[in-house]
């Protein structure tokens, strides 16, 4: 009679039992629970929880990158640009900007195989140059997955373990990281007096609070604050869920460590110093496609170069916003006007942005056609 009882008592409560098996997707045996219909939600909760994650994560950049776009194209003649994309261009120097943006990747690619090689990995070129396409590729979709696609890559296509690479790759970004450095304090250091005429000339009085606040700019410039923050508290997470697999945080850490065991250091810097020089004529050499650009020097390419490559720091879609605000602003720095700096900044940045999804393409393609390492 009680076991009726308690029996009526649950199902009036909502609950039923299962065995404990049912639960793991083993319906053999095992002790019964009970699972109440709160728990039984709790799948679709979590999945709607991590859907929205991936939303936010895919929309965060795009709305932060479009609305620093449209401060500054908002009064933009897209006709103009237009026309000037058709006849306007001169292609012979934009190809051969391309090709160093190309062969930037062939570097980075080189030196990443001599941090792996310490760790017994040895993989084929042609598999790094596809993972360092599809990267960047990848990271047109989400902000800085691009890092975490390539490990993968790796990881199917030649048999390297993920958290290895990922310590190699952790190793680059600091290397690459003490490059900017040092190109802003060289920058600075050549460029300091343009600095000081730039502020004596529209005013070195700190602007008032009342200015400031209802300047376009400054919330650009807030905007890109935010970016940065939200990157940091993500990466942060990362770190915090890595250090609760100690497996996995052992061999990031001895990817990190590879670079004190990599066989031929002149080389290695040789690979880096190449690389970044490939980098700053990717973009410098775009200045001869355009009549109003083409005079400016190569110490004003460095100061744009340096902006450009600070200001992709923001998480957006290949520095799309950010990056155009840091380009257009120093272009008039030298005297270039805001509505050819923003033609620059449009089209260069568009026909470089192109590249990266056609090279994706490429990457793609030829590791599904080459297939995994047999």
């Amino acid at each position: 009679m009680k076991n009726d009882e308690g029996r009526m008592k649950n199902l009036m409560n909502g609950e039923r039992k299962v065995k404990k098996g049912e639960l793991c997707g083993n319906p053999q045996g095992g002790a019964e629970r009970v699972v109440t219909p709160s728990e039984d939600s709790r799948p679709s909760l979590f999945g709607l929880r991590s859907w929205f994650r991936n939303l936010l994560k895919v929309a965060l950049p795009l709305l932060l990158g479009g609305f620093i776009l449209y401060w500054v194209y908002r009064d933009f003649d897209f006709a103009q640009a237009a026309r000037v994309l058709r006849h306007g261009i001169r292609w012979d120097w934009m190809a051969l900007s391309l090709f160093f943006g190309v062969w930037s990747h062939v570097e980075r690619a080189m030196r990443w195989r001599q941090t792996l090689e310490p760790l017994g990995y040895r993989p084929r070129a042609s598999r790094l140059v596809d993972a360092i396409y599809l990267s960047y590729a990848t990271s047109l979709v989400i902000p800085r997955v691009g890092e975490v696609s390539r490990c993968g890559v790796l990881s199917r296509y030649e048999g390297v373990p993920f958290s290895k690479s990922l310590g190699t790759v952790v190793t680059e970004r600091l290397v690459d990281t003490l490059c900017m450095l040092f190109l802003a304090g060289v920058t600075l250091v050549l460029e300091l007096p343009v600095f000081l005429t730039f502020f004596r000339q529209t005013g070195t009085k700190i602007p008032s609070l009342v200015h400031l606040l209802t300047s376009p700019w400054f919330y650009v410039a807030l905007f890109c604050v935010v970016g940065v923050l939200v990157l940091a508290v993500w990466l942060v997470r990362m770190l915090s869920f890595f250090e609760r697999v100690r497996g996995v945080v052992l061999d990031v850490w001895q990817g990190v460590m590879s670079l004190r065991r990599v066989r031929n250091v002149p080389l290695f810097l040789l690979h880096t110093v190449l690389m970044w020089l490939c980098y700053f004529l990717h973009f410098y050499l775009t200045f001869y496609c355009f009549p109003f650009s083409e005079g400016l020097g190569v110490q004003a390419g460095l100061v744009m170069f340096v902006a450009g490559t600070f200001a992709v720091i923001v998480p957006t879609p290949n520095g799309a916003g950010p990056w155009h605000f840091a380009v257009i602003t120093m272009m008039m720095l030298y005297g270039v006007s805001s509505a050819d700096a923003s033609l620059f900044a449009l089209l260069v940045h568009g026909i470089q942005t192109l590249l990266v999804i056609a090279l994706g393409l490429w990457g793609w393609l030829h590791l599904v056609l080459g297939g995994r390492k047999g």
